[in-house]
């Protein structure tokens, strides 16, 4: 896997663009195309061309983004990011709670499927929410379901990642104790945004050492007004980490010209990446 600081997106920046979710979980598995953003004006397949023209050449896929998981698609899908020249860095499975007491096997079993589909479409990494139930046995449940889906994802050519978001993964001490119990065999993702409050930037300091991706994604007061003081101060905390990985341009501000927000985040990691 390169370790090199470059710039990729996610598609949740882009959600306006694409407009159908198709989402699944494991409560309710399903396909069936909803459009809570519009009818879009770009598909799937023809978004790596996109940000080629852009000069991103890392892409980051929501799970709920894939209109399809025949494996017909997903050779297209893999055919449309060799032509664009873009590396799939992570399939992003955005739902399941392997520390939930009651549906841990449901939804364990739900994100096996997932890491199939990562290993399909030949991302390098697919990332997993650590836990959404946090009490005092979480973090245990959720060291021994990692290291299960690790293997899962070994067996399909994907490394586990996870990411600083929901309950169990809330403090940075979980984020070590989780990552050490793995011994190298999970990956993390870390998040600017997810963290608020006080201590914001030393937990993400504590992190960020750790990190092997990094969604950057930058807060918007108002339509084209980023917190550019909260921004940079986050992208000094990486680089003064020594991160060298993909900055990925989380854009979710209000504007709903999403490809004028990712160019202006873009902008603002650039002298990060040179």
């Amino acid at each position: 896997m390169s370790n090199r600081p470059r710039l990729s997106v996610s598609t949740w920046s882009l959600h306006r663009t694409l407009g159908p979710v198709y989402w699944d979980s494991p409560a309710k598995p399903s396909r069936n195309p909803e459009e809570p953003y519009g009818p879009g004006s770009t598909t799937l397949l023809e978004l790596p061309a996109q940000i080629a023209k852009m000069g991103i050449r890392t892409l980051e896929i929501c799970h709920f983004h894939l209109p399809s998981r025949d494996i017909t698609y997903l050779k297209d899908l893999c055919g449309a990011l060799n032509d664009a020249g873009v590396e799939l860095f992570s399939l992003l499975i955005d739902d399941g709670d392997i520390t939930h007491p009651e549906h841990q096997a449901r939804d364990m079993e739900w994100i096996s499927g997932w890491l199939e589909t990562a290993g399909a479409l030949g991302a390098k990494c697919a990332r997993v929410i650590g836990g959404k139930t946090a009490d005092a046995d979480s973090l245990k449940r959720s060291q021994a379901a990692m290291a299960e889906l690790a293997t899962v994802g070994e067996a399909n050519g994907v490394r586990l990642m996870t990411e600083n978001w929901f309950g169990v993964l809330s403090k940075p001490e979980h984020v070590h104790a989780l990552l050490d119990s793995l011994d190298g065999r999970l990956g993390l993702c870390a998040d600017f945004g997810n963290w608020k409050g006080l201590n914001k930037y030393d937990d993400l300091a504590q992190i960020l050492p750790l990190a092997e991706s990094c969604h950057a994604k930058c807060s918007f007061a108002a339509q084209m007004q980023p917190d550019t003081e909260d921004y940079l101060h986050c992208l000094d905390l990486a680089r003064d980490a020594g991160f060298a990985g993909p900055y990925t341009l989380i854009y979710d501000g209000p504007d709903d010209n999403e490809w004028a927000g990712v160019k202006l985040e873009r902008q603002l990691v650039l002298p990060y990446i040179n």
